[in-house]
């Protein structure tokens, strides 16, 4: 989870590291705190472990495509609300009805655009901070709402 002070962990899975790499540099250097996967596996462990707050998934990977990796987030405790960025040189609009049926977050269509890029991790970042903020006020109310 992130705090005002903690930038937010944005992990990026491709199944080629130049992209990955270069994808996850370009975040360091807007300042956030950056991992890669290489693999749909590895990037499911990676989000069990705790402490992603954003996942960059790219569409084509073999073995495991982003499509069955972000249902699986999905389906799992750790990836339910966790935003999902869906990197595609796909546009169609099967592929992107496909990751909305997958629970996919949002698009961003290769090659990448640097401040398209910033923008659309800026506003899914809000979203999961508004989300939790939301989640924070609810629990306050519970425990200080009387019972009957």
């Amino acid at each position: 989870m992130t705090t005002p002070t903690t930038p937010a962990h944005i992990l990026v899975c491709d199944d080629e590291p130049i992209i990955a790499s270069m994808v996850a540099t370009i975040l360091r250097r807007e300042g956030y705190e950056t991992s890669e996967m290489h693999s749909g596996a590895a990037c499911m462990a990676r989000v069990e472990r705790g402490g992603v707050d954003l996942v960059l998934l790219d569409v084509t990977m073999p073995e495991m495509d982003g499509f069955a990796v972000c249902a699986a987030l999905r389906a799992g405790a750790a990836g339910g609300q966790l935003p999902i960025i869906l990197l595609t040189g796909r546009t169609d609009l099967e592929t992107r009805v496909e990751g909305m049926h997958h629970g996919v977050s949002e698009f961003l269509t290769k090659p990448i655009i640097k401040h398209e890029l910033f923008a659309r991790v800026r506003a899914q970042l809000h979203i999961l901070e508004l989300s939790r903020q939301l989640e924070d006020v609810e629990r306050n109310l519970q425990a200080t709402t009387p019972r009957r």
